[in-house]
């Protein structure tokens, strides 16, 4: 049990992370463009793209924003 709570708390860390790398992309890429060379993907328009397929699927994908948003938010 005591490996299981090491796990979730490893992956509950990698996540934070994650979404806080994502969150540090997002403002650079707003702030000096699409050329930042730390992240040379397209984060912005991942994200419009992802939330333009969440919204094409009514209420199913706002269900599925609720969810993840639950998830990132809650401690």
């Amino acid at each position: 049990m005591e490996l299981l709570q090491k796990i979730t708390t490893g992956l509950k860390s990698a996540t934070e992370a994650a979404v806080a790398l994502l969150a540090l992309a997002i403002v650079l890429q707003v702030l000096f463009g699409p050329g930042v060379a730390f992240f040379p993907v397209d984060v912005v328009g991942n994200v419009v793209t992802l939330t333009a397929a969440l919204g094409s699927h009514g209420v199913v994908g706002l269900v599925a924003v609720l969810v993840l948003a639950t998830l990132f938010t809650r401690k």
